[in-house]
């Protein structure tokens, strides 16, 4: 999956608004580091996120007296957010099922190699 891919922006949201309804409190340097991804690729999706309406941002006092964001999910995130969930099982589902079949041909190759019966699944 590569930032270029429609997919993997359609997760990032995803992986983003779940985060968030538990987690509103987090930084972007927190979020980035929680789901692997660039503090500018963040960056961005949080901003396209509050366009869109599906977040707010508001202001709070951290414990060391600095400034911080809360990223709320609003009623339009958290349908969006169910949306996605739908989607991004689907999406992973058929991934499974894929590795799935690709490894059941692997090791059906190794045993044909090796002159043994693959494994019966």
């Amino acid at each position: 999956m590569t930032p270029s891919n429609p997919d993997f922006h359609e997760d990032l949201r995803f992986r983003v608004l779940r985060l968030l309804q538990d987690n509103p409190e987090l930084s972007q340097r927190e979020i980035s580091a929680a789901l692997g991804v660039s503090f500018g690729g963040v960056n961005y999706c949080l901003h396209a996120l509050a366009e869109k309406g599906m977040i707010k941002v508001r202001n709070f006092r951290a414990s060391n007296n600095k400034l911080r964001y809360a990223y709320v999910l609003t009623p339009q995130g958290l349908a969006e957010k169910a949306a996605l969930t739908g989607r991004f099982l689907r999406r992973k589902m058929a991934e499974y099922e894929a590795l799935k079949a690709e490894i059941a041909a692997v090791r059906a190759e190794a045993g044909d190699a090796l002159g043994e019966p693959g494994p019966a699944e």
